[in-house]
C-alpha cells in the first residue's frame, strides 16, 4: 500500500492549483495548517476512525472549529498558533471563513476516507506554494530574541543573497551565548559565539 505522503500528493496538487489560480493560496494554507494540527490530535484522530460518525459531520467539525477559532474577532489559541508559524505575512490579523470551494475539497477527502491525509496534504501544498512564489524558509536561532532592526537586517541580507522571498522562522537558544545560526535547507551558517569558541578550540588542539 502506498504511504500517506504518496497518497496525499495528488490531493495537494489539485488543491494548490485551484487556490493559486484563484488567488486564495494563503487562506487555504492557513486552513490546512490548522486542520492538520487538529487531525494530529489523538482525540480527533479517534473520531476519524469512528464509523458511527458520518463524513459530513467530520467535515463540519473541522470547518466550524476553524471559523469559530480562527476566522473570528479576538485572540484564540489557534489564531496565536497560526500567527506563530509566520507562513506568510498578513497585513492584519483577520482570516477569512472557510470558503465553499475549500469546504468542498475537505468533503471530497472525507467522502473517500482521506481526512487522515491532511497533515501530508498541508506539507505538499506548502512546498508547491514555496516553489510557485520562489519562497525560501530561513530558520534563525539566536541567543536572544531578535530586535526589529536585526530582523530587518537578516531579511534584507538573505533576500539579496538568495534572490527570493525569505520567510524567517525565529527561535531562541541561550546556549549560543551570542550571535545566531541560520539554517536554510540542509545548509547551516553558524555565526554564534558558541560556534566561534568551538572553532577556536579546534584550531588550538589541531
Amino acid at each position: 500500500m502506498a504511504d500517506l505522503s504518496t497518497l496525499a500528493r495528488p490531493y495537494a496538487k489539485a488543491a494548490f492549483d485551484y487556490a493559486f489560480e484563484h488567488g486564495v493560496a494563503d487562506a487555504w494554507e492557513d486552513f490546512l495548517f490548522i486542520a492538520s494540527t487538529v487531525v494530529n490530535d489523538k482525540s480527533f484522530h479517534d473520531m476519524l476512525d469512528n464509523p458511527a460518525i458520518a463524513a459530513d459531520q467530520k467535515v463540519a467539525a473541522l470547518v466550524d472549529l476553524y471559523d469559530t477559532q480562527v476566522a473570528t474577532a479576538g485572540d484564540t489559541p489557534f489564531k496565536e498558533l497560526l500567527a506563530s508559524t509566520n507562513a506568510h505575512k498578513q497585513e492584519d490579523t483577520s482570516y477569512p471563513s472557510v470558503s465553499a470551494a475549500l469546504k468542498n475539497f475537505v468533503s471530497q477527502l472525507a467522502g473517500q476516507e482521506r481526512l487522515a491525509l491532511l497533515p501530508e496534504v498541508y506539507e505538499h501544498f506548502r512546498r508547491h506554494k514555496t516553489r510557485a512564489q520562489k519562497q525560501v524558509d530561513a530558520y534563525v536561532t539566536s541567543a536572544y530574541p531578535l530586535t526589529e532592526s536585526q530582523r530587518a537586517l537578516f531579511q534584507k541580507r538573505l533576500t539579496d543573497s538568495l534572490n527570493a522571498t525569505v520567510v524567517i522562522h525565529e527561535s531562541v537558544d541561550p546556549s549560543l551565548l551570542a550571535g545566531a545560526t541560520i539554517k536554510i535547507g540542509d545548509k547551516v551558517v553558524d555565526d554564534s559565539m558558541r560556534g566561534k569558541l568551538k572553532q577556536l578550540k579546534t584550531q588550538l588542539t589541531a
